[in-house]
């Protein structure tokens, strides 16, 4: 045996008996795995030449089924009840229980409780409820929507409440600009989700194509991805926080220029995403280059508000002009994460 790389090592066939082929498994494979003699491993076959060799008791293992209980306190407010939902969401637990250090649980603790199922955390459910406690099992199939079937809904969703809040603008449409606010949640709701499919993917490397994802490396990457998407989502609630705080409209002629800047940075959003799920390390190296035009709009824009003459209406389109601008920013930022995921097949190819 000699080594050829980090994960990598040349063995010899042998022969053995009358008609049987054996190669020897590396020794500290069997350690990390847990294995023993006599133990079973799965052969599969990929395409002509290689071969998949998965630990039997790793090919049937699924997500941590191990119950989480946690006390809440009389004096603990929802917002730090609902962080420790997320928290354990998150580390991959199955089931969640939810009881009072002391007396009862108050009806805004489980109020709080109940909203956070029902709205932020993807596939969960309440199976028991009352004022002892309440216990939350986690029933979503990881496999029923991969990492990029969860980020293309997650990237709609952003989208739709960047274009929305730019609406809600044009037509002063106050119950708009709240929809988009609320809209907020079922972007973090797919957040939420990726991560703790991230996470599981890390701790159980067998799952990882089954996920939809290449390597561990690629975990990272995605986690990076999903937060500059959050991202648009947040600058779409900004804008119209802004229209609730004044409760007046834009001059419709800067608001074109907006539009045509908002549209340029959420194509070059489309363009990084797409470059992600098609792995195109040559798409994504000509988005990163395609967003600096972000400059051009942004000119057009500020020369519009010189015919502006209400400081603060100048001051509100800046301010907007800068939210749109990090979203082209933030398309930069994906492109390259999968330049990085992606370089490797470059230079297979050459």
């Amino acid at each position: 045996m000699r080594g050829m790389g980090t994960n990598e090592e040349m063995r010899k066939i042998q022969f053995t008996g009358k008609s049987s082929y054996i190669v020897s498994l590396p020794k500290q494979w069997v350690m990390d795995m847990g294995l023993k003699q006599g133990d079973q491993v799965t052969v599969l076959r990929q395409g002509t030449t290689t071969l998949q060799i998965t630990p039997l008791k790793h090919h049937t293992k699924s997500i941590n089924t191990e119950e989480a209980t946690f006390e809440i306190k009389p004096e603990d407010k929802g917002s730090a009840i609902v962080r420790k939902l997320i928290s354990l969401y998150l580390l991959g637990f199955s089931t969640i229980n939810v009881k009072p250090k002391s007396g009862r649980l108050k009806p805004d603790q489980r109020n709080a409780v109940k909203d956070a199922v029902k709205g932020i955390l993807m596939g969960t459910e309440i199976i028991a409820d009352s004022i002892e406690g309440i216990t939350i099992q986690v029933l979503i199939n990881l496999f029923e929507l991969s990492v990029d079937g969860a980020l293309k809904r997650m990237l709609i969703i952003a989208k739709s409440m960047q274009n929305d809040a730019l609406l809600a603008h044009e037509e002063a449409n106050f119950d708009l600009a709240k929809e988009v606010i609320n809209s907020d949640d079922e972007v973090d709701r797919f957040s939420f989700y990726i991560i703790r499919q991230l996470k599981i993917a890390i701790q159980n490397e067998h799952m990882l194509k089954d996920m939809g994802i290449e390597n561990a490396r690629s975990c990272l990457g995605y986690r990076l991805i999903v937060k500059n998407i959050e991202r648009v989502g947040d600058h779409a609630t900004d804008i119209v926080k802004d229209l609730l705080e004044f409760k007046k409209p834009i001059k419709k002629s800067v608001l074109d220029t907006i539009h045509e800047m908002n549209n340029f940075a959420l194509s070059v959003l489309d363009d990084a995403c797409l470059s992600l799920f098609k792995r195109d390390f040559t798409q994504a190296e000509l988005t990163v280059e395609r967003t600096t035009d972000i400059t051009k709009y942004e000119k057009k824009m500020l020369e519009s508000t010189k015919s502006l003459r209400d400081d603060e209406e100048i001051y509100r389109v800046r301010r907007m002009g800068e939210n749109i601008r990090r979203i082209s920013e933030y398309a930069s930022d994906i492109a390259e994460i999968v330049m990085n995921m992606t370089i490797e097949k470059t230079l297979r190819k050459q």
